[in-house]
């Protein structure tokens, strides 16, 4: 079955996503990280569709969803939490499993001790925890905080291809993907990453977004934290600590990538039906 796309209105935003498989299947959230779109998850979304209705947002300032006119107040944790909320209850659905790479991690983790508690059955959280570190932060604020613009889809590909390095293995076809569906067209001919540079708003407006631990200490339910073996933002410390407090995550780290793996592999797919039957048997 192949994906459609939709919008709706969340909060007075308008939220566009991609759904996978079939509607009356189990749910499944998959959430992009920070500067990326819901077609980050094409591949995992692909895969899952088989079994389940997967739905991929692009986070309001991302992709095809709305910018938002209050930037300093809704590009924050708890804003998109309620967005996601919202987006659950128009389509539905009872209780869902969360995917989230990054930043979609942590809007899971706001939204399951949040609007949505007791309502996400599982959490698969890419490369994210309730504490990242600093230098991460910083190194991420200083390119997406403020996006080049070159004169060609090629030229931005090859950028891409450079800041987003530490991803897992992906082949020509999945690169220029990432590039074709991340690009828009600027009134002067060039082209830029596609998302609002104000998004970024969220670390100065709500500096204390990303420390979770609160949240995290409240859960209870089936998680699985991936970590990629090189990655700057996630630490071994907050991993090994994430499966003693909270809901005792289960940790697996992934070879061969950093911040953050690209949930690509068969490997990674087994993990997240692993995760999904553990939830199963949990109920």
């Amino acid at each position: 079955m192949q994906p459609t796309s939709h919008y709706l209105a969340c909060e007075g935003r308008e939220v566009h996503y991609m759904a996978w498989g079939d509607p009356a299947a189990e749910p499944v959230i998959a959430w992009h990280g920070l500067a990326r779109t819901g077609r980050d998850m094409d591949d995992v979304a692909e895969h899952l569709s088989a079994r389940f209705r997967v739905i991929c947002p692009d986070t309001i300032g991302r992709g095809l969803s709305q910018w938002s006119p209050e930037p300093e107040s809704e590009y924050c944790l708890a804003f998109y939490a309620r967005l996601a909320a919202s987006l659950v209850d128009q389509l539905g659905f009872g209780r869902v499993h969360w995917i989230g790479t990054s930043m979609g991690g942590a809007i899971g983790i706001a939204a399951a001790a949040g609007p949505l508690r007791g309502r996400i059955r599982s959490l698969l959280l890419n490369d994210i925890g309730p504490q990242i570190a600093d230098a991460a932060v910083e190194r991420i604020r200083s390119y997406a905080g403020n996006p080049p613009a070159f004169a060609t889809v090629s030229e931005l590909e090859t950028y891409f291809r450079t800041v987003y390095k530490p991803y897992g293995p992906m082949n020509d076809a999945q690169w220029r993907r990432l590039a074709e569906t991340s690009t828009r067209r600027l009134p002067d001919g060039r082209v830029t990453p596609h998302y609002d540079p104000n998004m970024v708003m969220q670390f100065t407006h709500h500096p204390d977004d990303y420390r979770l631990w609160d949240a995290w200490d409240s859960l209870d339910l089936p998680t699985l934290v991936l970590r990629g073996a090189e990655s700057d933002l996630l630490l071994p410390e907050t991993v090994e600590q994430m499966t003693v407090r909270g809901p005792r995550a289960e940790a697996v780290e992934i070879a061969g990538c950093g911040h953050a793996p690209t949930l690509n592999s068969p490997e990674e797919f087994a993990l997240i039906e692993r995760l999904f039957a553990r939830a199963g048997r949990a109920m």
